[in-house]
């Protein structure tokens, strides 16, 4: 999905030295709603997945826990870490789909619009939702999942919304709304899915109804409050076409390379090259990490969910006023030293996390894990917006989100499966160790 050109101006597109066209807010208040609903399952994980294996035999949960039954006798590994490794099973499966589905997603709007295809992932996520609230079988719950991840692909639609709308002058206004949408949902979400399951005697139902009720009122405000935003004249004529350029975002090789970017200068490809990879292996331990912090966190400290949703909402604020007080100020061209310094502030973040045994030394990593989680992937996509002309920057900034999307699909599983056979201490310090590849690569280019 490549937001267009200068010929694709419509009239609803902000002009220069104009204020934001209202139907950014209209999708910002979209994405608040959506990304609560979201992010309220996330303190819940570890609890869903015990709940499961409580159900009775021959229930999928137990036909997957006895396929790996054979290696956990071999490596020894304790019956408690296997929920860890189901869960990074899910965590990788939902962003794999979200991966393949958004950049077709796309494309198909890009043919028959940007509202009627926004409309359809809304369903698409409300159903997953009154799926997880009927889910009397983890076989279902998977379903809830699978169809979720499919659905998914609004995010990248509402980022290709705001291009629409915008100018260049107040593109970067509209990207900054989206960014405080999502430290909202992240912030209040997990926090709002605790108390449910607290106060609703530990039922995962009103959790999965708040999310449903909150999905569902998403899909009547944008059907009633959200025009259009590409009108007929600046769609794509071709269905294959459209498709053959989605293709392309869902190839690995094609992305390593930034192939979808056309025409590109040798040194503006090469420093793409090199800044998707160190992108790239970043996210990958980084999401790993960052998914099995949740089952870290309740079998080590026996964290309940709320202490959970705190513990979220803790990295959400001080991301909020590290990205609004700090990261806003960085001066042009000054981002790349910034993340340099972030990925030697994140690596020892991972190593106090896995010897933590006191909540102090905890929250004195999620500390540093907060800094560089603020500062990282901001910087890097803002240098990465500086390279190539207008009409190449709807490609590289999709390919490059492409890449990020790949490394979420794969990091938790492997990093799940890793803290599966070694336990949380090795896991943690080897994923530490490995922020080194990233740092080494992004260094080059200092």
């Amino acid at each position: 999905m490549v937001p267009k050109g200068d010929s694709g101006e419509t009239k609803e597109r902000s002009s220069p030295g104009a204020g934001a066209n209202p139907s950014i807010y209209v999708i910002f208040i979209s994405l608040i709603l959506d990304l609560l609903a979201f992010t309220v399952i996330l303190p819940l994980l570890p609890s869903i997945l015990e709940h499961y294996e409580q159900e009775a035999e021959g229930d999928l949960y137990h036909q997957l826990k006895a396929s790996v039954s054979f290696f956990q006798s071999v490596l020894d590994v304790p019956d408690k870490f296997t929920s860890v490794l189901f869960g990074g099973f899910l965590g990788s499966m939902f962003c794999l789909l979200q991966f393949v589905a958004s950049p077709l997603i796309g494309s198909l709007s890009d043919v028959y619009g940007r509202k009627p295809v926004l409309l359809a992932t809304m369903c698409g996520i409300c159903m997953s939702y009154i799926i997880w609230s009927l889910a009397s079988s983890f076989a279902l719950f998977v379903l809830s999942r699978i169809i979720g991840g499919l659905s998914k692909g609004n995010i990248s639609l509402s980022t290709a919304i705001v291009s629409d709308l915008s100018s260049e002058e107040t593109r970067g206004k509209g990207m900054a709304l989206i960014g405080v949408a999502f430290s909202i949902g992240f912030i209040v979400g997990p926090l709002i899915g605790a108390l449910f399951f607290k106060f609703g005697g530990g039922s995962f139902l009103f959790p999965a109804l708040f999310s449903v009720t909150l999905s569902a009122l998403n899909i009547v405000f944008i059907a009633c409050k959200f025009p259009e935003s590409l009108p007929a004249h600046s769609r794509c004529q071709s269905v294959m076409g459209s498709m053959k350029e989605a293709v392309e975002m869902v190839s690995p090789a094609s992305l390593f390379a930034f192939r979808p970017v056309k025409r590109l200068k040798d040194r503006d490809r090469d420093m793409l090259v090199t800044l998707g990879r160190g992108y790239f292996w970043y996210l990958f331990v980084y999401s790993g990490l960052e998914f099995s912090l949740t089952f870290l966190v309740h079998l080590r400290f026996q964290f309940t969910s709320v202490d959970q949703g705190k513990m979220f909402c803790f990295i959400g604020i001080v991301m909020a006023l590290l990205q609004g007080g700090y990261v806003r100020r960085i001066s042009p061209g000054k981002e790349i030293p910034l993340v340099v310094r972030a990925l030697m502030v994140l690596a020892p973040s991972f190593v106090i996390i896995a010897f933590a045994h006191s909540i102090v030394v905890l929250y004195g990593g999620l500390l540093l894990f907060a800094y560089g989680s603020a500062v990282i992937v901001p910087c890097l996509t803002t240098a990465v917006s500086r390279i190539g002309g207008p009409d190449e920057k709807g490609a590289i900034m999709g390919t490059f989100r492409s890449l990020g999307a790949l490394a979420r699909g794969l990091g938790p599983f492997v990093a799940c499966s890793l803290y599966w056979c070694v336990g949380p201490k090795l896991c943690y310090l080897l994923g530490g160790m490995a922020m080194i590849l990233p740092y080494l690569l992004i260094k080059k280019l200092k």
